[in-house]
């Protein structure tokens, strides 16, 4: 079922990004096991390789506080494009679990899917 609570996060966050180079903005809104809700938007650099997406900055942001076990992650831009997670992301979002849900929204348009259907065979050690 769709989260409005994340929907509105993500939207809000994503108007923060730092995207000069694409002007593509895209916020995240990802919510534990126990309730608590992490956000990050995209953070471009002029060395694109050093570009963050708002996906793994709401990970590494709920991780640097302690949370690992996550339920939900929802993602959102305006920009009329479906702003899918690109494989780095898909692969982090992973680590944490296989059955994490995974909401996608541009403008009204909602997909709902899973980092499994994403990601059907992650990189593991």
């Amino acid at each position: 079922m769709f989260n409005k609570e994340l929907f509105e996060i993500a939207k809000n966050v994503s108007k923060k990004a730092y995207a000069p180079y694409s002007n593509y903005k895209v916020g995240a809104a990802i919510r534990t096991k126990n309730g608590k809700i992490f956000s990050g938007c995209n953070v471009e650099n002029s060395s694109y390789g050093l570009t963050n997406c708002a996906e793994r900055t709401a990970i590494f942001k709920a991780v640097s506080e302690g949370e690992k076990e996550f339920e939900e992650i929802l993602i959102y831009s305006n920009s009329g494009k479906m702003p899918f997670p690109c494989g780095a992301c898909r692969q982090v979002i992973s680590e944490f679990g296989d059955e994490i849900k995974i909401t996608i929204s541009s403008n009204e348009k909602i997909v709902e899917s899973s980092i499994k259907k994403l990601l059907p065979s992650k990189f593991e050690l």
